[in-house]
């Protein structure tokens, strides 16, 4: 059974960083791509970044250019976004998707409060 698990969220002052995990087990397929999505109260879901397996990234929102970064373990079906000069409006539940065989599976999420 696929399993998406985020973690690293939580409360940061502005300015500060966060560095954001993502595990995905319960496939063998070489070949998927995750992402990271965010979603703040009363607003739509925004794709955040994106990894394939092969290690192909991009970064969506002008808003987190030069501020956020996806990267990869190349061992396990792991990614993280590290997050720097954190704002208030970056607080959000981040979420964790996994895209296999044309299937999306999303993790429950991780709450980023970015708070003084």
């Amino acid at each position: 059974q696929v399993q998406v698990v985020e973690s690293g969220g939580g409360l940061v002052q502005p300015g500060g960083s966060l560095r954001l995990s993502c595990e995905a087990t319960g496939f063998t397929f070489s070949n998927y791509a995750m992402s990271w999505y965010r979603q703040a109260p009363g607003k739509e879901r925004e794709l955040v970044a994106a990894i394939t397996s092969t290690g192909i990234t991009t970064n969506y929102p002008d808003s987190g250019k030069g501020r956020f970064n996806i990267s990869r373990d190349r061992i396990k079906s792991k990614i993280y976004l590290q997050m720097n000069s954190l704002k208030p409006e970056d607080t959000a539940v981040y979420l964790c998707k996994l895209r296999v065989l044309s299937r999306d599976y999303w993790g429950k999420g991780t709450q980023v409060t970015v708070s003084s």
